[in-house]
């Protein structure tokens, strides 16, 4: 009987639309693809544009890059019913064994959509300075309790009248000790501290170290005419609020 594939480290890239997600990924496969083996799982409502634009910047083997079309509001699939990204990732592992990494990215939803930990081993959230310099205040499950907050897009802040270092410190101030990085792909200080953190996170699930943690979401909401209410982490918890941010 064969072995079974080498369990890879499985990383999720979530945040809302605009933010970079694609981006960081393509930067990610840039920076370490001669270091690790690599794979990328991609979501989208209807369509594989982000599977296609990542395959066309040329950063990994094409057939490296699978494709999740979710039909339906993009949390649903990284969340409520994790099958087709699982079998993804488990096909992935299996073509090219072993793999050392897999990142999964969500497609763009709003500021309450995290993974379910059953999916991936540790998550990356992200916002960017033309998102608006309030909306490291504001939090939200992925800005308070992901595994690496990423404030994106620090060279465009002057031009959008923002403070990514602000940004910074009010992103800090709610996340409890948990690691903020301001990222730009023109700043290689930024590059590295975001390709060391993943570094350390691969060394965490070789020797065992690493737990995933459930960042929520856990905000009251409502269904039709119902009272408020709040789901627990246990409750395989969701937001049904889909209006994108």
């Amino acid at each position: 009987m064969p072995d079974s594939p080498t369990r890879s480290l499985r990383v999720g890239v979530c945040g809302p639309v605009g933010t970079g997600k694609s981006s960081l990924i393509a930067l990610v496969c840039r920076e370490l693809a001669a270091e690790l083996r690599l794979g990328v799982v991609t979501n989208d409502i209807y369509t594989d544009e982000d599977a296609r634009f990542l395959r066309s910047a040329g950063v990994l083997d094409p057939d490296r890059i699978r494709s999740v079309e979710t039909g339906a509001c993009p949390h649903t699939a990284i969340r409520d019913d994790i099958t087709a990204n699982l079998m993804m990732v488990e096909d992935l592992e299996a073509d090219f064994d072993p793999l050392d990494v897999v990142l999964v990215e969500s497609g763009g939803d709003n500021l309450t959509a995290t993974f379910s930990p059953a999916l991936v081993d540790t998550q990356i959230f992200l916002i960017d300075v033309a998102g608006g310099g309030d909306v490291a205040r504001k939090g939200g499950p992925g800005i308070t309790r992901a595994d690496l907050l990423v404030v994106n897009k620090t060279d465009l802040g002057p031009h959008v009248g923002v403070d990514p270092d602000q940004m910074v410190v009010d992103a800090s101030a709610v996340r409890d000790g948990r690691p903020v990085i301001a990222l730009s792909r023109t700043d290689p200080a930024s590059v590295t501290a975001l390709t060391d953190w993943l570094r350390r996170q691969l060394a965490s699930h070789r020797t065992g170290d690493l737990t995933p943690a459930d960042p929520g979401p856990m905000a009251p909401h409502s269904h039709g005419d119902e009272p408020s209410h709040t789901h627990g982490q246990g409750d395989d918890a969701h937001h049904h609020d889909h209006a994108h941010v």
